[in-house]
């Protein structure tokens, strides 16, 4: 499926000394996420402090078998062979790994009181509708004996065409799943054989058909743009058909190429016959046109729904809410600390052992560094379209926090790039950010929140992080 390797921001991600690159995984996010442990807290308010240290209610599960490796993916994957005729019912690379990350899940120790039920829980990949059905029941029913699964649960599932058919898709319904993300990625075929795909354009049109006659009322379709050789009229179709499929979410990814890649050894980013980064910008700007006016609201930087359909799983990421995750390379952020599992199947295996030795402890401490989740903060909230509350951010890192990066954002207001809004959501023109920057005190009363505009500012994220950083931790 949909890797880290692809993301929708245009330049290199923002450096700040010891923050942890954050890359996104299709559309669960942040697999490779890792930090430092907390070290100091200092006085702020309990909200945002305490919300990292709440019980987990998400739970991200890394299934990473594929038929093959795609050409832009390094993420950890375990590639089956991709035989039309090959069955994985009894695969024993799945039989073991399944057995591993029940052990692991079964490991985990849990510190909280109290622990409510999950309410999301994302099978990502690799391709998870490769493992057979009965296999994800049993990852599911120990989810509900260890920690319980709320009655009403959103629980995704990433599924390629060519990997299920209307037999498996209801055999996965009955066990609960209730969310499809399908990773399509084009509709044209030269793309997807450019891109390694297993599937076909045929194979597309199969799947969709499937989701829909199985009933899947809630499904997304997961796009690439910035392809090889892919014209704008190319992306114009690929969004066409998407609309035309009634999708009620759709994620758009820019390639990003990455060293160790079939990609990374053929093509220098910027260079022919990649785009180039002013059309890659174009591409953006047409999906968020195209989509928008279909109907879809743009409510992260990749992510766009019809009303009701927010990926409410990827919105505990974007919210800096605390999540479980299980399997290889995959991440957790539970008690303020954020770590990865191992990437190579060897480590993971010896993570899992430790792991019930009781050698391992990942729990964390209840200090929080001001610094790091004042920029997590930032970070995930100008990837959204509610963007920044700035009441909250002034309440927990102070007035003169909040005046500097005010001050910072001052020529973006002007330029557009960065919006502005009072407590009625009114837009706040640049001449009346500037008057309420004369007095640290009007800041808090005068602002409610602070966004990126769409497409411009989402395209300048990473720069516009950056000033966030260079105010943060200077």
């Amino acid at each position: 499926m949909l890797k880290s390797t692809l993301t929708p921001i245009f330049s290199n991600v923002p450096a700040k000394p010891n923050y942890p690159k954050l890359k996104l995984l299709s559309r669960a996010i942040s697999s490779t996420l890792s930090s430092t442990p907390p070290t100091a807290r200092q006085n702020a308010s309990p909200n945002i402090f305490t919300t990292p240290l709440l019980p987990p209610t998400s739970a991200y599960i890394h299934l990473p078998f594929c038929r093959k490796r795609c050409h832009y993916c390094d993420f950890p994957i375990v590639a089956l062979g991709s035989s039309s005729t090959q069955t994985t019912e009894d695969d024993p690379r799945i039989l073991n790994y399944i057995q591993l990350v029940y052990r692991e899940i079964n490991a985990t120790q849990v510190s909280f009181k109290s622990h409510p039920p999950l309410e999301t829980v994302f099978f990502g990949g690799g391709t998870p509708s490769l493992v057979p059905p009965r296999l994800v029941s049993s990852i599911l029913d120990l989810l509900r004996a260890k920690f319980g699964v709320s009655w009403d649960a959103e629980i995704s599932m990433e599924m390629d065409p060519g990997t299920f058919d209307a037999k498996k898709m209801e055999e996965l319904m009955e066990l609960g799943v209730n969310r499809v993300s399908l990773g399509v990625q084009a509709f044209q075929e030269e793309l997807l054989k450019a891109c390694g795909r297993a599937h076909g354009v045929k194979q597309v049109y199969e799947a969709i058909e499937i989701v829909n006659s199985c009933g899947v009322d809630n499904w997304s379709m997961d796009l690439i743009s910035s392809l090889p050789h892919q014209t704008p009229q190319m992306w114009e179709e690929s969004l066409r058909l998407t609309v035309e499929a009634q999708p009620k979410h759709v994620s758009v990814y820019d390639l990003q190429v990455e060293q160790g890649t079939k990609f990374g050894t053929l093509y220098t980013p910027g260079e022919f016959p990649l785009p180039s980064d002013v059309l890659s910008a174009d591409f953006y700007r047409i999906a968020s046109r195209m989509l928008s006016d279909a109907g879809y609201e743009h409510y992260e930087i990749s992510s766009y729904c019809q009303d009701g359909f927010k990926c409410k799983h990827n919105s505990t990421y974007w919210k800096n809410k605390p999540f479980y995750g299980f399997g290889l390379g995959s991440a957790s952020y539970v008690c303020g600390m954020r770590f990865s599992r191992p990437k190579k199947m060897r480590g993971y295996i010896d993570f899992v052992q430790n792991l019930e030795d009781g050698t391992v402890d990942y729990r964390g401490n209840t200090d929080i560094d001001t610094t790091d989740l004042a920029s997590d903060i930032v970070m995930l909230s100008f990837r959204t379209a509610r963007g920044l509350d700035l009441k909250s951010f002034q309440e927990a890192f102070g007035s003169s926090m909040l005046h500097s990066l005010c001050e910072a954002y001052k020529p973006y207001v002007e330029s557009g790039h960065v919006l502005c809004f009072n407590e009625q959501r009114r837009v706040v023109t640049a001449d009346e950010y500037n008057a309420l920057l004369l007095n640290e005190a009007d800041i808090g009363r005068g602002l409610a929140n602070m966004r990126l505009s769409d497409p411009d500012g989402f395209l300048l994220s990473n720069e516009l992080i950056s000033v966030a950083f260079g105010v943060i931790a200077p």
